[in-house]
């Protein structure tokens, strides 16, 4: 199944002050974490994201916050956020199937909610290159394990390209240079 962007969320999880200077290759996460909240922006995909136990490991770090939606940030204590009070209400009150997933640590809050969105009958969609983990083994056994499950990898440009579906389009000139 393809990617639409009117059946699409894309959700970030816990890029956080405290943690993303641990993880893999951050700025290349990151890197793709930006291209994909312009590309979300620009084609109308809500996007919704998490922070673990802010008052700990901080807020989202500023790259990625300064291209959020206002009011995009849910709170948890949870690791997999399906479990948090109020997070499945937000998700299913976008009324979109799809989930796009990034973000940190991949083999702990993204592995865990994913699953959970999964159980939850959701398409889950991890974009490999915009998920990390400190250690890449626990990168790769969790992707491995999603996959397992039924959620899609792809790339951050698999994503964009799909969400846009035609190269005819005015929004396709401006994510454009997102890819190149």
């Amino acid at each position: 199944m393809l990617l639409d962007s009117e059946r699409s969320i894309l959700l970030v999880v816990d890029v956080q002050e405290r943690l993303a200077t641990a993880i893999h290759e951050v700025e290349a996460v990151v890197g793709s974490i930006r291209k994909l909240l312009l590309a979300a922006a620009e084609l109308g995909v809500p996007v919704l994201a998490t922070e673990q136990y802010s008052k700990g490991l901080g807020h989202t770090i500023a790259p990625v916050a300064e291209l959020m939606p206002e009011g995009a940030v849910v709170e948890k204590i949870n690791f997999g956020a399906a479990r948090e009070q109020g997070f499945m209400d937000r998700v299913r009150r976008l009324d979109r199937g799809q989930i796009v997933v990034a973000g940190t640590e991949t083999h702990v809050c993204v592995l865990q909610t994913t699953l959970g969105l999964v159980e939850a009958g959701f398409d889950c969609f991890l974009v490999a290159d915009a998920v990390g983990s400190r250690v890449p083994l626990n990168r790769d056994l969790a992707m491995e394990r999603m996959r397992g499950r039924g959620v899609q990898i792809v790339t951050s440009e698999m994503v964009m390209f799909e969400w846009l579906g035609r190269a005819d389009t005015p929004a396709f000139k401006k994510v454009l240079p997102l890819i190149r």
